[in-house]
């Protein structure tokens, strides 16, 4: 079970995690998760550079050390980079002190002060822990999940979720993974059509 558009509750109960960029302008934030890995990360720098578009990939610092080349070819199309820990861990099953450490050895590779927590879970006791050690994180959630990780919707769907949802400072998450892949292939390029032709631009976090 998870939520298309992110609950106010929640905004309200994390005051201090970025869920949106201004609503004052005609710019939408694409973001991926948990790449880099081969072929998908490239589909999805190659859909982004036909629409000159920028985004955030929040990177698992396992795929970073597994694919160098590609994470590399993120960087070199000057998207922003994002910390989204070594294992992909999931904060509220985790302690603090493994969490943390998590957090440290991923943060090695990408030198990033931007930082989204594998499924948007995290304890308010880890972001203070890391806000205290890394103070300049930005550590950012979202306010429309595309759905593309999940097998059982179809891509029509996954589009409609992000057409639907989306509105000025949206921050938007895709997957770079192999389970996304089906529904990414389909919905990206659409998403990036649908609101290029409504005038919107697409802007990198950071």
């Amino acid at each position: 079970m998870y939520l298309v558009k992110s609950p106010l509750l929640l905004k309200w109960y994390y005051p201090q995690l970025t869920w949106n960029k201004t609503r004052d302008d005609k710019v939408i934030y694409l973001t991926f998760d948990d790449g880099p890995i081969p072929d998908v990360t490239d589909f999805v720098l190659k859909t982004l550079r036909s629409y000159s578009a920028k985004a955030t990939f929040f990177c698992i610092g396992d795929n970073i050390l597994k694919y160098p080349q590609i994470f590399e070819r993120i960087k070199n199309a000057e998207h922003s980079i994002g910390n989204h820990t070594f294992n992909h861990l999931k904060g509220w099953d985790t302690s603090d002190d493994i969490y943390i450490q998590n957090f440290q050895k991923c943060q090695q590779q990408t030198g990033t002060n931007l930082f989204r927590p594998p499924y948007g879970r995290i304890k308010k006791s880890q972001i203070c822990e890391i806000k205290l050690q890394y103070p300049d994180t930005e550590i950012v959630m979202w306010d429309t999940l595309s759905g593309d990780f999940d097998v059982n919707l179809s891509p029509e769907k996954c589009l409609q979720n992000v057409i639907n949802h989306t509105k000025n400072g949206s921050i938007i998450v895709f997957h770079d993974s192999i389970k996304a892949s089906k529904r990414i292939y389909y919905a990206l390029p659409r998403v990036l059509a649908h609101f290029s032709k409504l005038g919107y631009t697409f802007d990198q976090l950071g």
